[in-house]
């Protein structure tokens, strides 16, 4: 199993409707693509906030070939959806994490 994780620094000016566009919006959108699984989505704590909270998404894809076919077919709609909305208020850094077992 692979994990598409994100992490996200978003403005405090932003973060309530952000989070509320994440839950009801994108997050629905990257599932209903079919690639993933199921996904998890956490709020960092013990963080200095002072330029906002930082939240992580993890998307679990069965393999390597799911997440690569987001990527080519969907990732470039998705975060140019992400910036449209709220432009450069917020900083994403992602990362593919594999399972060790």
């Amino acid at each position: 199993m692979v994990v598409y994780n994100i992490t996200l620094k978003v403005e405090p000016s932003i973060a309530p409707q952000w989070l509320q566009w994440q839950k009801e919006v994108h997050i629905p959108d990257v599932m209903a693509t079919g690639l993933f699984d199921s996904f998890r989505f956490y709020r960092l704590l013990e963080q200095d906030e002072t330029d906002g909270p930082t939240f992580i998404v993890q998307y679990f894809a069965k393999s390597k070939e799911n997440y690569e076919e987001y990527i080519g077919k969907y990732a470039s709609v998705m975060r140019r959806k992400l910036t449209d909305k709220w432009g450069d208020r917020l900083v994403a850094f992602r990362t593919l994490m594999e399972t060790v077992q």
